[in-house]
């Protein structure tokens, strides 16, 4: 089973200079997730009953994982904080993608319902083993204290996802408030009386609508950082509470759902013919081995 060492590469190509602008974050993106190819390799190899590993081998490979989302995160903060727009609105993004995204992103209550379905997914597959008695140590196996825990867990993110959806829809109705009425209003005015103005008056006037749009693009950077913060802890909130077998299967399926939907979603867009940056394919996934 290969190790894949994860050193920051892809965002020291991209972002050479401190150059955090829309148009690299693709080329991270396709590089990233070229390493999380390689990284659902090694899950799926430690998920075969043949690989005997311990659970200090499992454990290092789950937080090599884990910490490959954290290092995803902390550049898309730096991002973030140079085009907020950008980073809600990805163009890198498949439409299938797009159509499910929660404040630029996957909902983080949307791991709980993931979690339930491989439980249930596995439990089925070996209810056999399970009647008698038997360990499988996977998510179907997963004990009604563990349960509990992750109901919790999930009482408290949907909460969390709540309120932070609600700062969304309340900072998204600020785009209708009297300075930005008031601005639309002048700068139509102008517009339709086609006067020409000085390049003194349209620097002022330019310089007028970018101060007034700037705290909302800040609003929608603190929300968005919040919203990737959530997220994050609800993976690692869900991995705390597995065994190292079960955040194996867990952490499998996730990169299962994530690179297969934004494949499908591409063919979808093809055949279409829309546009989205190009990025690396996964269709061969199951095809060679390292």
């Amino acid at each position: 089973m290969s190790m894949l060492p994860i050193t920051g590469m892809c965002l020291s190509q991209t972002n050479q200079n401190d150059n955090f602008d829309a148009e690299t974050f693709p080329k991270f993106f396709e590089c990233w997730l070229a390493e999380q190819n390689q990284l659902l390799r090694e899950l799926l190899d430690a998920e075969k009953p043949k690989t005997h590993l311990t659970d200090e081998q499992l454990q290092a490979l789950i937080s090599k994982v884990v910490e490959h989302y954290e290092y995803y995160y902390k550049a898309k903060s730096k991002w973030t904080k140079q085009d907020v727009l950008s980073m809600l609105s990805p163009t890198w993004r498949s439409s299938l993608e797009e159509a499910f995204l929660w404040i630029g992103g996957w909902r983080p209550s949307m791991a709980f319902q993931l979690l339930y379905s491989k439980c249930g997914l596995q439990f089925e597959a070996k209810m056999n083993e399970l009647i008698q008695g038997l360990r499988t140590c996977d998510l179907g196996d997963i004990s009604a204290t563990q349960l509990g825990q992750v109901d919790e867990m999930q009482r408290r993110t949907i909460r969390e996802e709540r309120e932070i959806t609600d700062v969304m829809a309340r900072h998204q109705e600020t785009v209708a408030d009297a300075s930005m009425v008031e601005l639309s209003h002048v700068v139509t005015e102008m517009n339709m009386a086609k006067e020409t103005k000085e390049d003194g008056e349209k620097k002022e006037l330019e310089n007028k609508v970018e101060s007034t749009l700037a705290p909302k693009e800040e609003g929608l950077e603190e929300i968005l950082l919040k919203a990737d913060d959530l997220r994050m802890r609800t993976l690692k909130g869900i991995v705390s509470i597995l065994t190292p077998k079960q955040a194996i299967h867990f952490l499998t399926s996730a990169a299962e759902l994530h690179l297969m939907v934004h494949e499908w979603g591409k063919k979808k867009d093809a055949r279409k013919g829309n546009q989205i940056s190009p990025v690396t394919q996964f269709s061969d996934l199951y095809a060679s081995e390292d």
